[in-house]
């Protein structure tokens, strides 16, 4: 195992952020009632702040000398697409396991701010790490990320108890490809799994008249680089392409409430090793980040 793999550090590593100390210091990141109240209505809710503008450029840094395949740590990585994209014409730039590379990376995974928010629509619950996401829409050529539910990727995991945070290091716009969504699709049930960077309106034809009269109608979530959109693990949701003259770059944390267990005996992300069927979710790799107790 590389000496320099942060995955085997569970606490802050840097001085990004500030670890509070106090009950009042938890309280001060706490959301709204109407804030949590409008996530369980809608399956999402978006502008929350999560970064201040010294903090997104620092993580802008670093992604860019992480995305460099030829980085000494690369290896460390779960999952690295150059270009995810379907389209030859467009990129899409998808990794999965930054957090184990970057410092920076590594502790936005204990951002106060994202943990006591997570743990609030989790239903003030302890939160555990499930793994996290870089992408990276350049300008012009951004590719699509087709309609999905995040859970249609983790069914190897149980019960459905999962929550994504998706954090923007550039300010995201229906231009440049914003997330999407189908307001109260959290409540759907689950549908079948398309290809991530594939046909953006895939999943269109799962659905039934109902609910197509919805996904006709999508939010469009345009935030400030800085602020984060929590999403419910079956909301259906996507995004278009970077149009624009500027890249679209955004890294995603996903996390879910402390008791879920494996339902696979086979590798959970590519490189770690197995969690038995029906064991819980733990260990070097699906640390506890936050109890509110």
């Amino acid at each position: 195992m590389p000496v320099n793999d942060l995955s085997h550090v569970h606490k802050l590593v840097s001085d990004l952020f500030f670890w509070p100390t106090s009950k009042r210091d938890w309280e001060k990141f706490k959301l709204r009632d109407e804030q949590v109240s409008f996530f369980n209505e809608n399956g999402f809710l978006a502008g929350i702040k999560m970064l201040d503008d010294e903090q997104v450029n620092f993580l802008r840094n670093e992604l860019s000398e992480i995305a460099d395949i030829d980085h000494p740590s690369h290896s460390l990585y779960y999952e690295f697409h150059s270009n995810e994209s379907a389209d030859p014409s467009t990129i899409l730039f998808h990794a999965l396991g930054a957090w184990r590379i970057g410092p920076g990376f590594h502790d936005v995974l204990w951002n106060p701010r994202f943990l006591v928010a997570a743990s609030q629509l989790l239903g003030n619950v302890p939160v555990r790490f499930w793994h996290d996401q870089l992408f990276w829409k350049p300008a012009k050529k951004g590719g699509v990320v087709a309609w999905h539910q995040d859970y249609s990727y983790w069914t190897r995991t149980k019960p459905v108890a999962h929550l994504t945070c998706w954090c923007g290091l550039d300010d995201a716009t229906k231009e440049n490809g914003c997330l999407q969504y189908i307001a109260g699709s959290h409540r759907w049930g689950l549908l079948p799994k398309p290809v991530l960077a594939g046909e953006i309106q895939g999943i269109r034809d799962f659905l039934n008249d109902e609910q197509k009269e919805q996904f006709d109608h999508p939010q469009y979530a345009e935030v400030k680089a800085g602020e984060a959109i929590f999403h419910h693990s079956l909301t259906l949701h996507g995004s278009g392409e970077n149009k624009s003259d500027k890249p679209r770059r955004a890294f995603v944390i996903n996390a879910f409430a402390d008791g879920v267990i494996s339902d696979s005996n086979e590798s959970l992300l590519e490189g770690v090793p197995v969690v038995p069927k029906g064991e819980k979710m733990q260990g070097q790799f699906f640390p506890l980040l936050y109890n509110p107790e």
